[in-house]
């Protein structure tokens, strides 16, 4: 009874979610699944994003902005084997919070032109809604692991003190250009509902004592134009739903895993053909840190487990 008196009394305490992040490398895995599903309920098809993400922050770096490796990018569809990405491997660019506020530059300081012309390892050039999807791993992560998971100027986490704390937080009815070169084009526009954050209370992740931190986008909308060809347009409008669980190492500031789970519901039409085609999609999301030898293996390598 005296233990449970004294873990009451240290889940009832004031939490610091403002710490700043303990400056080591870190390794990430990212899993994100599209799962295609027409009205009648049956699934049409899927495709499965893999990512691994090394930072590097600027405090062992020397450089004024954090430092990101892409080490590897995988691709599955449905339960073909896993493609990857020459163009991504072992990439680098710095992570910049403020690019792309207000129009200024690619958001998060990722350039646009990596993702222009990709094609697999086995030379297949990816349609314009992959290679924008593949670009959106980039944008999912670093929104996660850094917009929702660290202090925004008194507008942030930082604001969860205790167990069942809940906010508004700073990124609710933003919108965020969602362009990409040639293949998505201006105008095209992600628009946050109202965005929840809110302190679950804690959770033991590897081991590791974590805030377990909960987000909830609210209704969220989205407008996108895609370049099909030359002369042919597909524009989709419609909304979505997203929502998770943030695990933060209470010592480190670290984010030690991340569960994504969105709905969306869009409509799609041609230029060439105005009739409206509708799409229901769910998309589950799965990131967390892993060590370094679990990110050197190659994607290929674990094929038989089906990652």
């Amino acid at each position: 009874m005296k233990n449970l008196q004294n873990l009451t009394q240290e889940l009832n305490s004031a939490f610091d979610l403002s710490i700043n992040r303990k400056p080591e490398v870190q390794n990430f895995f990212m899993q994100t699944q599209f799962i295609h599903i027409g009205f009648d309920g049956k699934r049409i098809g899927t495709e499965t994003y893999l990512l691994k993400l090394r930072c590097t922050p600027a405090a062992l770096s020397g450089e004024k902005l954090d430092q990101y490796t892409c080490y590897e990018f995988g691709l599955r569809f449905n339960d073909k084997k896993i493609a990857t990405i020459p163009a991504l491997k072992l990439w680098d660019y710095q992570f910049d919070l403020m690019s792309g506020i207000n129009g200024k530059g690619p958001v998060f300081g990722i350039p646009h032109e990596r993702f222009e012309y990709l094609v697999d390892n086995k030379g297949n050039k990816l349609p314009p809604d992959i290679r924008y999807a593949v670009y959106n791993n980039f944008i999912d992560f670093h929104s996660l692991n850094d917009i929702f998971a660290r202090p925004m100027f008194g507008k942030g986490i930082e604001q969860l003190k205790h167990i069942g704390d809940r906010i508004v937080h700073a990124s609710a009815f933003t919108e965020a250009p969602v362009s990409l070169g040639s293949s998505v084009k201006p105008g095209s526009v992600f628009k946050n509902g109202k965005v929840m954050l809110e302190l679950k209370g804690v959770s033991s992740i590897d081991g590791f004592a974590c805030a377990l931190v909960g987000y909830d986008s609210g209704e969220s909308t989205l407008k996108m134009t895609i370049a099909l060809s030359k002369d042919q347009d597909a524009i989709t409008e419609g909304g979505s739903e997203y929502k998770g669980d943030i695990s933060i190492d209470l010592e480190t500031g670290w984010v030690r895993k991340v569960i994504l789970d969105e709905n969306v519901i869009t409509e799609v039409e041609t230029t060439d053909k105005p009739v409206k085609t509708r799409q229901y999609t769910v998309r589950h999301l799965l990131l967390h840190l892993i060590s370094q030898q679990e990110f050197e293996k190659e994607f290929a390598a674990k094929e038989q487990n089906q990652l």
